[in-house]
């Protein structure tokens, strides 16, 4: 089934606090447009899917298996599934688009579908 939306209209909730996410789902992957409050924080975690974003406005420090990546519009980054992450937004706080391959279910069931 197509799909055509306007991101406002696609849906949101909220990860953590300062963490809003606005998803969209296709057959196989799906991807969010995330927004960060300033300095909001996504704790360490991990998960099976393989994860690639780009920041679209704001700054981020990214952490990865432990290397921290200072981000600013335009950076892109890929974390293979199963890698331990995390995120601390900047004091501007930060917009970012995340694609997941395959659909995170959990993000569909806290998204209301």
């Amino acid at each position: 089934m197509s799909q055509v939306l306007h991101i406002a209209d696609a849906g949101q909730f909220e990860l953590a606090p300062g963490v809003r996410m606005s998803p969209v789902f296709g057959e196989a992957a799906m991807f969010m447009v995330v927004e960060l409050g300033p300095n909001a924080v996504v704790p360490t975690h991990s998960h099976p899917h393989e994860q690639l974003g780009l920041v679209l406005s704001g700054t981020m420090t990214l952490t990865i298996a432990g290397a921290e990546h200072a981000l600013g519009p335009d950076a892109a980054y890929e974390i293979p599934g199963g890698v331990e992450h995390g995120v601390v937004a900047g004091p501007e706080g930060c917009r970012a688009l995340d694609v997941f391959h395959p659909i995170r279910e959990d993000y569909r069931e806290l998204a209301g579908g």
